[in-house]
């Protein structure tokens, strides 16, 4: 599958097969794409925590707060993205550029994380809603929790939507 393809495949799953467990080597190409994603000075300003069987249930909760994420509990893994201290020249570039890298980072991160398990034909998606103080209790985590990214396979028969994107004229200007 090519880049174009995954990004057409990729969508928010919000209905995973409780029943089926994601294979260890399709986890770890996963894993190993996250590592080479790039970062502020090959920084990387995170860590990456999986979280399976009673550990992610239980961080599923802690997605949960005011109804929201209710499909996080049949996820079979839950990723927990925590930021973590910058790499001295990222810190300041960071403090004189005033430019938060770390947050950017993570979002490369999710991004190429997304992207692997759509290559891969899992479902996937970001929660920003979270509980981190929660989170980081069940993790045993120093870092604030920035992302939690629910990892499996859709339930069979989940359609494809239509993505609601901007036209490419919209969205893109061309300057020579």
């Amino acid at each position: 599958m090519d880049f174009l393809e995954i990004a057409r495949q990729r969508q928010s799953c919000r209905s995973y097969d409780a029943s089926r467990e994601v294979e260890p080597e399709k986890l770890a190409r996963i894993l190993e794409a996250a590592r080479l994603s790039p970062s502020a000075c090959n920084g990387q300003p995170y860590h990456i925590t999986v979280c399976h069987g009673e550990a992610a249930r239980a961080v599923a909760r802690a997605t949960q707060g005011m109804g929201m994420n209710k499909f996080a509990s049949d996820a079979p893994i839950l990723i927990v993205l925590s930021e973590m201290p910058y790499v001295a020249s990222a810190a300041l570039g960071a403090k004189v550029k005033k430019n938060d890298y770390r947050s950017i980072d993570i979002g490369i991160l999710a991004a190429y994380i997304t992207a692997a398990a759509a290559a891969e034909g899992l479902g996937s998606c970001i929660l920003g809603w979270l509980d981190d103080a929660k989170i980081r209790e069940i993790c045993s985590l120093g870092g604030t929790v920035r992302l939690v990214i629910t990892l499996g396979y859709a339930t069979e028969g989940d359609p494809l939507r239509r993505k609601k994107r901007l036209d490419i004229g919209e969205l893109v200007n061309e300057i020579y």
